[in-house]
């Protein structure tokens, strides 16, 4: 009997040890996006092979509102970069993509541009699927950012059969940043562009798998202030005389307001779901409860309860609560800032003698940012899935108010605290 339980003991040792090997060698891999033990069920990637390429657009005859004098708005043609994820075919070197990014913004602070690059799960310029449509989607990144911000994201939602294009906001960049102001009129402009552009695609093999009928826009921070207002969320009266202070006269964001009636013919009916992490605003005037009014797309809202940059009670919560004509979910993570949406920080920014924004532009003060990537992944699976795809994944997006004394559907044992899910349906006329 002793023999025996000398010889588990050794068999149970050699095993944690093996396994505890096996980690570590994951460990060193790792990517954003893969999975930790505990992520939950639907934030594992999907089948499809992921081919990324970066494309280009010129948005012609636009505003030059940093150009603008007086109330007189010369136009320029703004020219957009964007990464595109689609399904495609393996090739046969390994599923390893080299993105290149910075740490730093050149905008108010100055802080000096420090290159670095990070690894991916795509093989860059691979050949699409050559069958089947694809749902698109569109993202649009936080001031500052890139669109490199949320890689962890568009990679798992593309290996689950998407389009997915990320959009390098001009002037808003880690690159290019500057005044706050082209941030407040370009950002749903862009995105209404870049919708148009991927749709209308010529001469172009990706051209063959969109389903151009049903897309998806995601945004965070000033990319949720975007998303919001393509969704059918009129900036309010009080933005236009706010905007108008900061550029010396310039109106040109009153045809994004809800009371402009060319705004109201905006909407694209293709449009039908939005994903808006931590959507800045509300706290500023930039929304009413007659704007909030316009959204009727689905919307799933993301934030932390402790959001000191877009307020989370008087912010986040008070969109959530006032978009009474869609259906529409609030996920919040407790005790968690700003920071709900990015990748991990990169190694660099935790190497002493860099500036703690570089680590705090991406980095959560008391999460784990791996496992808010996973839970992130989950969420927007399933509610894309549903609007977008026509899935049943309701047993996910339907759990009871104050539900964290039993475990969520999907999740371990034991992994579904600090957050909660909140669910509201439209109102009835």
């Amino acid at each position: 009997m002793k023999t025996l339980f000398f010889l588990k003991g050794k068999f149970c040792l050699l095993t944690i040890i093996i396994l505890c090997n096996s980690f570590e060698s994951n460990a060193q891999e790792f990517r954003y996006g893969d999975p930790l033990p505990d992520a939950p069920g639907l934030a594992k990637r999907g089948k499809y092979a992921v081919g990324v390429n970066t494309m280009e657009f010129t948005h012609k005859d636009q505003v030059d509102i940093l150009n603008s004098k007086n109330g007189t708005d010369p136009l320029y043609d703004r020219n957009l970069k964007v990464e595109v994820w689609y399904p495609s075919l393996p090739k046969e070197e390994s599923e390893t993509v080299i993105y290149e990014e910075v740490m730093g913004t050149r905008g108010d602070t100055l802080r000096p541009l420090i290159p670095f690059q990070f690894k991916g799960r795509a093989y860059r310029d691979a050949a699409p699927v050559s069958t089947g449509k694809f749902p698109l989607v569109v993202v649009s990144h936080g001031y500052v950012g890139s669109r490199y911000l949320m890689t962890y994201l568009t990679e798992n939602l593309t290996s689950k059969g998407y389009v997915v294009v990320a959009i390098d906001h001009t002037d808003s960049t880690f690159k290019d940043a500057n005044a706050f102001y082209s941030t407040l009129l370009n950002r749903a402009k862009d995105i209404r562009f870049i919708i148009q552009s991927m749709t209308n695609l010529k001469n172009n093999e990706l051209s063959n798998i969109i389903d151009s009928d049903n897309i998806g826009i995601i945004g965070y921070s000033m990319g949720g202030y975007g998303v919001l207002n393509v969704g059918g969320a009129g900036y309010s009266d009080g933005l236009t005389a706010f905007f108008g202070q900061m550029t010396g006269g310039s109106k040109a964001i009153a045809d994004l307001t809800a009371s402009n009636t060319e705004y109201q013919k905006m909407k694209d009916s293709r449009i039908k779901a939005v994903v808006a992490f931590a959507p800045w605003g509300m706290e500023r005037g930039v929304w009413d409860l007659e704007g909030l009014k316009g959204l009727t797309v689905p919307t799933f809202f993301v934030a932390g309860d402790q959001d000191d940059i877009s307020g989370y009670e008087k912010g986040i919560k008070a969109i959530y609560d006032g978009s009474i004509n869609t259906d529409r979910y609030l996920l919040t993570y407790k005790n968690a800032r700003h920071n709900v949406a990015p990748n991990p920080p990169p190694a660099e920014a935790l190497q002493a003698g860099h500036h703690l924004d570089e680590y705090y532009r991406y980095a959560e003060p008391s999460w784990d940012q791996r496992k808010i990537n996973n839970v992130n992944q989950h969420f927007v699976t399933a509610f894309l899935g549903t609007h977008l795809k026509g899935e049943d994944f309701s047993k996910y997006l339907d759990i009871p108010d104050n539900s964290n004394d039993q475990d969520w559907p999907g999740f371990v044992p034991r992994s579904s605290t600090g957050m909660e899910l909140q669910h509201k349906k439209k109102a009835s006329n």
